[in-house]
């Protein structure tokens, strides 16, 4: 195979060290050339290192573009992969005049490229926006950049993720303090803190924001000191800034380093404020040299630092919280080691070099092959699509439902890396961004029998969608689909689902035929497998498995300590957690008693136990107006979750509570999983039969439930919370493990 990379050519910093890295470790195992589009360090420092490399460069572009296009034509490349804005344009000409395949990294976000210059802005910027929807791929190394493009109208199908990669050995390349404090003029002590950041100086790395930090720190702790590396536009405004602020004997201007790792190799603490980044190679070779760091929540940064773990992360502008990060930091050795020891062994294990090669030699074969297939359409007759399509309760703004299909995706994934899934949902777009898969409307009946015909396995994904207490309409609309799957010769597995109730002897036949039709059934908890017996089903392997919520991969988010803040909730307290719906089938006056009870209960939790009751709605449309209810008849002030929240922040959530209370299944099961002790409210089989499941207390059925029942409840499990704590960390663990079996009975399916 033969790739043709093309480069700006003036690129520095990240951009650089990514092409160069990757180019050089293609190297090894396809044809590669790389085209810079000026002459300069890029292309000279490439072929230092063995690169092939071609240069263009005239004052004309129409000229320039003609010689790459004869480039192409005279090598014959199969694929052409840009990088950057100019290297875009001249790719989409290639395209054109070649029938060439086109990929393209995206690097960053593209329209705030040239935030420093206007001019730029508007003509390259403007047509680097145009052009990129023109061509065939686009590669994004976070998956925050995926779920931008997919946003702003770019195919899902046409996007590939790759982490980037560098060298993790351990630098040979150390300096001291005294080293760099001669040569740079620096007056600095053996007690310094350093604290330090590199960067182009312009509006997108914000070193605004590093300056207000400093200003608030050296307040406290005049022993840090703040060192810039770098040069930029902004150069001179930062300068006068710093001096305005009264900085100049703590901030210091490096000017363009020759060598990074002089900076980093002496820093105390590394920290980046962009307000925006694909994902930062600085961040890489920070970790390589192990530094605690404090980084700015934007692009892929997430994916290696762990807030609180192994680094602290800030919203984009926020210099108090920054500021508060490094006095913590500054004041704490032991901490700082602890996070640059963990952040070495996460990037070491995850951002390697040879992950890199691997997963781009994988993205071009499967270019190569679905150009194969445009060119040769016979070839691509019989060819499976899907591995696997998910039907659920999907796209609903459900939280439990979305936590059983984050794990479900996640432990797909971490099975078979190549698996492609299709997701049937109410919000196609929405569960495509959040999720990275392909999804379709889950009504589109069309789109669902032409995927099907395309697929290997129908998955029904958790929830308890076999009963008709909701309605009959619902439960044939769910085995309609799995017969439909069968029919078209597809495996089908009901995935940790919950079973029953089914109370209409027809819905029952009806259950009886399809669930025998199918090949595995696992379900999460006692009660659902005693229905299948009692229903009848012998056909399928049935598995007792656990729900598929206790084997999500919990992602790092927003802390709750922040979330909180925006919540209007206090913080350095003790919390009671309440997960509330309207009871299904009750009277108004049942409701209203259930109602009462609540809030009676959260009252007498503040009083004797100052736990501030924190209402946590699972899914929020529907659980709202009973939560207001509750509030409104409360003595005490109780305080509400009202803001959308992913499902890794719920768990946050969650599990700052003392105690949780909740009707909610997923609710209780967050609890579990975090190990807060729990009281669950029935209102259907599910709650009992996992409360059951962990030997937990239940607090009766929601259309029965008094005070005193709770309160005494509320008593013994308060009284004896760290018991519980124990119970349920032995507890879930087995469930953890049961729960992972669904993912790989689902593989074995498929393999």
């Amino acid at each position: 195979m033969k790739v043709l990379h093309i480069i700006g050519g003036g690129d520095v910093g990240g951009a650089k060290v990514h092409v160069i890295n990757l180019v050089k470790e293609l190297g090894s195992a396809i044809d590669v050339t790389l085209l810079c589009l000026r002459p300069g360090a890029f292309a000279d420092d490439a072929r230092a290192i063995g690169i092939k490399v071609e240069v263009i460069k005239s004052f004309n572009i129409y000229t320039d573009i003609k010689k790459a296009i004869r480039l192409v034509k005279n090598n014959k490349f199969d694929i052409i992969h840009s990088h950057g804005s100019k290297a875009n344009i001249f790719a989409y000409a290639i395209k054109k005049a070649c029938k060439t395949p086109v990929v393209t990294t995206i690097h960053s976000d593209y329209k705030l490229d040239y935030l420093q210059s206007l001019f730029k802005r508007l003509t390259i910027g403007v047509v680097n926006s145009h052009v990129l929807r023109k061509l065939d791929y686009y590669i994004v190394v976070t998956s925050a950049f995926r779920k931008m493009l997919v946003e702003r109208g770019f195919s899902n199908n046409k996007i590939f993720t790759i982490l980037n990669g560098m060298n993790m050995s351990k630098p040979e390349e150390y300096f001291s303090k005294e080293e760099f404090s001669n040569k740079y003029h620096i007056p600095l002590d053996s007690e310094d803190i350093l604290v330090g950041t590199a960067a182009r100086l312009d509006p997108v790395k914000d070193i605004g924001t590093f300056l207000e930090a400093a200003r608030h720190v050296v307040k406290i702790n005049p022993k840090v000191k703040f060192l810039i590396g770098g040069e930029g536009e902004q150069s001179k405004e930062l300068k006068a800034r710093s001096l305005e602020l009264g900085l100049n004997q703590n901030v210091f201007f490096l000017g363009w380093l020759n060598n990074p790792y002089e900076l980093i190799s002496v820093l105390d603490i590394n920290v980046m404020t962009s307000i925006s980044e694909g994902f930062p190679y600085y961040l890489l070779e920070g970790a390589r040299y192990s530094k605690a760091t404090i980084c700015s929540r934007v692009g892929g940064i997430p994916d290696l630092i762990e807030s609180t773990i192994n680094g602290f992360l800030f919203e984009p502008k926020d210099y108090m919280t920054l500021s508060k990060q490094i006095l913590e930091l500054a004041q704490d050795g032991r901490s700082r080691t602890e996070f640059g020891e963990k952040l070495y062994e996460k990037a070491n294990r995850d951002f390697s070099l040879n992950a890199m090669r691997a997963t781009q030699v994988s993205i071009y074969e499967d270019i190569r092959d679905i150009s194969l297939r445009k060119a040769f359409p016979g070839r691509a007759s019989g060819n499976t699509k899907y591995d696997v399509i998910i039907s659920g309760y999907y796209g609903f703004r459900n939280i439990g439902d979305d936590a059983m299909l984050r794990s479900i995706v996640d432990n797909l994934k971490c099975k078979k890396p190549d698996i492609s899934i299709l997701v049937l949902s109410k919000k196609p777009l929405e569960t495509s961004v959040n999720y990275n898969v392909h999804a379709i409307n889950r009504k589109n009946m069309f789109a669902v029998y032409s995927a099907m015909k395309k697929a290997k396995l129908f998955i029904y994904g958790g929830g308890n969608i076999i009963q008709d207490s909701t309605s009959s309409r619902s439960l044939l609309f769910y085995l309609g689909a799995a017969w439909l799957a069968k029919k078209l010769g597809l495996k089908v597995m009901f995935y940790a689902n919950g079973i029953g109730p089914i109370n209409k002897n027809r819905n029952t036949e009806y259950s009886r035929k399809i669930l025998n039709m199918a090949d595995v059934i696992t379900v999460r908890e006692k009660i659902s497998y005693n229905e299948l017996e009692k229903m009848g089903i012998t056909r399928p392997k049935i598995v007792l498995t656990a729900d598929a919520a206790l084997a999500v991969h919990v992602e790092n988010g927003k802390t709750p300590e922040d979330i909180f803040i925006n919540e209007g909730i206090p913080l350095d307290t003790g919390y009671a957690g309440f997960s509330v719906r309207k009871c299904p089938g009750s009277d108004k006056h049942q409701q209203a008693t259930y109602e009462h009870v609540i809030a009676e209960a959260a009252d007498y939790i503040y009083n004797n136990y100052n736990l501030l009751p924190v209402f946590i709605p699972m899914e929020y449309q529907a659980d709202i107006f009973t939560i207001q209810n509750i509030v409104s008849k409360m003595k005490t002030n109780g305080y509400v979750v009202t803001n959308n929240h992913s499902v890794s922040e719920t768990f946050g959530i969650i599990k700052k509570m003392d105690i949780m209370i909740g009707m909610r299944l997923h609710a209780l099961i967050f609890a579990a999983y975090m190990n807060v002790p729990l009281i669950g409210i029935s209102y259907q089989p599910k709650v009992e039969g996992f409360l059951e499941y962990i030997g937990q207390p239940s607090a009766g059925h929601v259309k029965d439930i008094t005070f005193e029942a709770l309160r005494t409840k509320i008593d013994q499990l308060l009284l004896n919370r760290e018991e519980v704590k124990k119970e349920l960390e032995k507890s879930v663990d087995i469930l953890v493990a049961k729960a992972d079996e669904n993912s790989r009975l689902a593989i074995e399916l498929i393999s």
